[in-house]
């Protein structure tokens, strides 16, 4: 499930593959998109901001992605077998001599003037792998509506960018907290932004996300996508619950052991 080290990674890759060269093939699949042709542009850079990718391309444009619940970018050498997914679900090609860069099943594709990027990401908090990381600001942020449950809290975007639902489990079970228990009752509120912040730091270069420093295959999480297996903790049940507001329901998962406190609907 892509989150901010997902996006950090793939900006990365896209850098790499397409930065300083001029594009030879410009296909934007998308009905608003379909008469653009960017070939002959250069891309200057590939920037992540949270969980959105900032393709800048000269003559000051930028098309903007989000690769939301499964959507992905991936690079290919020429004559490379393109094995993202079907054809159908292909939604940008941009290539120059070097590399082909493929967007599968991007539900959010924009091409948009680079001075108006703030516009799809001026709303976000403090980036966990930005330049802009502030943690005193993103607690702030955290703690504007105290009552608010802390799992929701980390997966609103204008708290702090970046953290998604792997995360959003994996750190109240590392903190020993409910993710229903209102933000204002946090035991030493600091250490929810810090330990994002490490969180993300430590994983945005692994092809693997790892949270309980296991290498082990099956042993990389804690408690997210363990529904009714042991607590690696101690031993209990963990559960699983939707957490949010209507229409923004999200599966929370944790251990009614080591999390006491307020549950959802499945405590």
């Amino acid at each position: 499930m892509p989150e901010g080290d997902t996006v950090w990674r793939t900006a990365h890759r896209l850098h790499r593959a397409l930065a300083g060269e001029p594009l030879t093939l410009s296909d934007l699949r998308v009905p608003k998109l379909a008469t653009v042709d960017l070939t002959g542009r250069h891309v200057t850079e590939v920037v992540p901001r949270g969980k959105h990718l900032l393709t800048r391309i000269e003559g000051g444009l930028s098309l903007h992605s989000h690769l939301q619940m499964d959507g992905s970018w991936r690079v290919y050498a020429p004559g490379e077998p393109w094995r993202g997914g079907p054809q159908h679900q292909i939604r940008a090609v941009l290539a120059n001599a070097s590399y082909a860069a493929v967007g599968y099943r991007l539900p959010v594709l924009d091409l948009l003037r680079t001075a108006d990027e703030s516009t799809v990401v001026g709303h976000l908090g403090p980036d966990l792998l930005g330049p802009d990381w502030d943690p005193d600001e993103a607690l702030r942020r955290l703690l504007a509506d105290p009552a608010r449950p802390v799992g929701e809290a980390l997966l609103d975007q204008r708290n702090l960018a970046g953290v998604g639902n792997v995360y959003k489990s994996e750190l109240c079970f590392m903190l020993r907290v409910s993710p229903w228990l209102p933000v204002s009752e946090l035991p030493a509120p600091e250490r929810l932004p810090a330990l994002a912040k490490k969180l993300l730091e430590v994983n945005k270069a692994r092809p693997a996300r790892i949270t309980t420093a296991d290498t082990r295959a099956d042993h990389h999480l804690w408690v997210y996508g363990r529904a009714s297996r042991p607590c690696r903790r101690c031993g209990t049940t963990v559960r699983v619950a939707d957490q949010g507001r209507t229409g923004q329901e999200r599966p929370t998962y944790w251990c009614p052991r080591c999390q006491p406190g307020p549950t959802g609907p499945a405590g």
